[in-house]
Formats: structure tokens, sequence, C-alpha cells
């Protein structure tokens, strides 16, 4: 087997691994929240603290990766992820817990952020597009077995055991890359930006903390505004710095610049999508955890099937017409379900959840696509990143909103009216993602005509 080939392999591993643990964990909520004697509102931090983890570190780690090597940098993230994961599986105190998750992001933020690169590194730009679909492919079929097979191991043999079965999945894929010796790098030699790492890793964190415990807490209040000082302090760091953290003539490239605003406004709409429905299928409808995730697996498979081949279409045609025409499917998606109630047919909803796993399939892979292909060899590591950086900050963003929203609406709920006001939220979290979809819309047909540049 070529180290090409061992390469794509790998990184279709942890494309896989990763969205299958999320999906995992949010079908596992409930069985959670019993578990530690919580309510299942207060569970959205076990998907929270790993996506700010995750977003804290990916461009430090990129940046990183593009100095010291990008096989290296992913091989150590390999290593973190699968100790995190296996002390997941053990943990037995709920902070304790939501602490280890936030380690967990991190270590796969060095997944993360090196990946995409890796894979454009290894192919011709005329392959690239089919080879980012696969990848984007591997994604979906984790999310859609996730809910799945999460749901039947948290049926017979508890949530834990999802942790256990991941954590030596990784190891697996440990013993695939180690065998590769070949690296690549993207500023080999240069210096590494503390100042600038330090400074983007205490915004994201202050942001998405505060945005996600506003309601819990005043003094998290003024977070999003310190967030806000220090992004100031962190373009102006860059501009002075000869080996800054990102290049910032990089968002000079339009296509470039409003692909990644589009792609971050759209994980903060959709990524949420299976979180809420596992509430409302378990919570409000009485599903297990198995049927729901066979029920969530609707979405994904779509998307799974669509993507490979938007992503093959999009070498040929504009990816600017084939996402935004995705991102219009979606928005209609997500406001159909604002109508969600106790009655609402199956039906309807899993043709509902084909049409936005539709929609998703079309935008995700022309869209990074686009990405990859408005910049420069050269900066493929830190492009990588950055759209890795809007990818989990969207779903951080998501989830956020949706903890937000739900403790908004059920601060005052008790124990008799719970379910009902849970359904309630639903509504306005679903307008909410929907009308982000007109936002996103808008940043996808604002990008101009893509320049692919070898």
């Amino acid at each position: 087997m070529t180290e090409q080939k061992r390469i794509l392999i790998a990184v279709m591993i942890t494309s896989f691994i990763g969205p299958f643990m999320g999906s995992s964990v949010n079908i596992a909520v409930p069985a959670m929240a019993e578990d530690f004697n919580m309510m299942p509102d207060e569970l959205t931090w076990a998907v929270t603290a790993f996506l700010i983890g995750s977003a804290a570190a990916l461009l430090p780690f990129g940046r990183l990766a593009d100095i010291k090597g990008r096989r290296k940098i992913y091989l150590r993230g390999l290593t973190c992820i699968c100790i995190t994961t296996l002390i997941c599986a053990m943990v037995q105190n709920f902070l304790a817990f939501i602490f280890i998750r936030f380690l967990q992001g991190l270590s796969m933020s060095m997944i993360f952020g090196t990946s995409m690169a890796l894979l454009v590194s290894c192919y011709s730009s005329e392959q690239r597009g089919k080879i980012i679909g696969l990848s984007a492919s591997c994604v979906y079929t984790g999310i859609s077995l996730g809910p799945f097979i999460g749901g039947f191991i948290t049926d017979y043999f508890g949530w834990r055991m999802i942790f256990w079965l991941t954590g030596m999945a990784l190891l697996i894929n440990f013993f695939l890359i180690f065998r590769v010796k070949a690296d690549w790098y993207g500023a080999k030699g240069k210096k590494f930006d503390y100042i600038g790492s330090i400074l983007y890793a205490i915004m994201i964190i202050l942001f998405l903390y505060g945005l996600s415990d506003w309601t819990r807490h005043a003094f998290v209040h003024c977070m999003p505004f310190i967030a806000f000082i220090l992004f100031l302090l962190f373009i102006y760091e860059q501009k002075r710095n000869s080996s800054p953290l990102v290049d910032l003539s990089i968002f000079k490239n339009t296509v470039f610049t409003m692909s990644n605003i589009a792609a971050l406004i759209h994980y903060s709409a959709t990524f949420a999508i299976g979180f809420v429905l596992s509430l409302y299928l378990q919570l409000v409808r009485g599903m297990d955890a198995f049927s729901a995730g066979g029920f969530l697996l609707i979405q994904p498979f779509i998307m799974a099937i669509v993507s490979p081949k938007a992503g093959a279409l999009s070498d040929k045609f504009s990816p600017r017409i084939i996402a935004s025409l995705g991102m219009g499917i979606m928005m209609l998606g997500l406001f159909a379900f604002s109508f969600l109630d106790n009655q609402t047919s199956f039906y309807l909803i899993g043709i509902n959840l084909a049409f936005i796993g539709l929609g998703f399939g079309l935008f995700a892979s022309p869209n990074n696509n686009a990405i990859m292909g408005a910049v420069e060899a050269k900066f493929y590591g830190v492009a990588s990143s950055i759209l890795a950086v809007m990818r989990l900050t969207g779903q951080a963003i998501s989830m956020s909103l949706v903890t937000l929203l739900l403790s908004v609406f059920t601060a005052e709920a008790v124990e008799h009216n719970y379910i009902e006001t849970l359904l309630y939220s639903f509504k306005y979290i679903f307008i909410l993602f929907g009308c982000l979809c007109i936002v996103a819309l808008f940043a996808s047909l604002m990008r101009g005509k893509e320049n692919v540049k070898e």
C-alpha cells in the first residue's frame, strides 16, 4: 500500500470517528443525564465542551503542523485523542467528564487542523474535489451511523461503551499512520507565534463559553465583549508579526473569505439538528435511544450519498452555484421543522430530514473545494485549519445557541410541564436556524467567481 493511500485511509477513518463519536453522544444524552443525575438540557455541555476545546486550538495546531510537519502533529493528535477518549469511558464525576471532553477537543484539533492539508498535499488539483468528497462522505457516514449504533450500544451496553469502542478504533488508526514516513510542510523553519496563539485560544474560549452559559451566571456576560477586544488585539498582533499565526493576506481572496463565512454560518444553523431531534424523539415522542438513532439515520445517509457526487461535480462546474442551491434547500427544511408538535407525522419528519440531508450534501463538498482551490499550495495548511475553525466554531455556536435558548425557556419550567416547554423552545430554535441559513445563502452567492490556484 502506498503512503498516499495510507494517508487517505487514515484521514477517512478519523473523518468517520470524530462525527461518529459526536452524534453517538447526542443520542446518549438522556441516558447520560440519568447516570449523572442531571437534567437533559444541562448535558449540552457534553457536546459544547468538546467543540470549544477543538475550536480553541485549531489554528495554533494547524500552524504548528505547517512548521513541524503535518504528519507529525496528526500522529500526536491521534495519541492524545486515544488517551482522552479512554478516560472519558471511566470518569464518574460530571464536572470531571466535561473537563476531559474539553481536553478531548484540544486533542482532536490536532487532527482536524491537519487532515485536509494532508489530503490536498498528496493529491493533484484534478482529484481534489473527489478526494474531499470522499472525506466528507466519511464524515456524514459517521454522523449517520453514530445515532444508530450509539443508540444500540447505549440501550444494551451503556453509553460508556461508545468511548471504549472509539478509543480502540483510534488505536488501530495510530498504527496505520505511524508507518507513513514522509511528511509535508507549509512553513518549515518559521517561528511559531505564541502570543497570537494564546490570544486566539482565550478569545474563542471566552466567546463560546460566555454565549453558552449566558443565562446561568451573570459574571459571564462580559466574556463575549472581552473576546471582541482580544479579537482586535489578535488582528493587530498578526499584522505586525513577521511570522503570524494567520497570514491575513489570504482573506483578500473574496472566494476564500465568503466561502468560509458561509461555512461558519452553515454549521451554526445545522449542527445541533441531531441533538434537538434526539431530545424530541426520546422525550416528546417516547422513542428509545436505538429507535431514535435509527430514525435520525435518514439525514446523514442522504448526505453520505450526495456529498461525493457533489464534490466531483464541483470539479467541473462552479462550486458557488451547487453550494448555494444546497443552502437554499436546508433553509426551507429548517423552517419546516419549526412546525413540529407532539403529533407530527413521522413520515413528514423523515421526508424533511432527507430534504435537509440533500441540501447539506450539495453544500459542504463544493464549498470546501472552493475554499481549498482559492489558495496557493503554501497556504494549504492554514486554509485547512481556517476551514476546520469555521466548521467547529460554527458547531460550537450551534450548540451554544441551543444551550442558551433551552436555558431561557426551561428556567421556570417545573416537572409537569417540562416536556411542553421543551417542545415550545424547539420551535424558536428551528426558526433561528432557518434565519441563519438566509444569511449563509447570501454569503454563498456573494463569493464571486472561483479562480483555482495550483
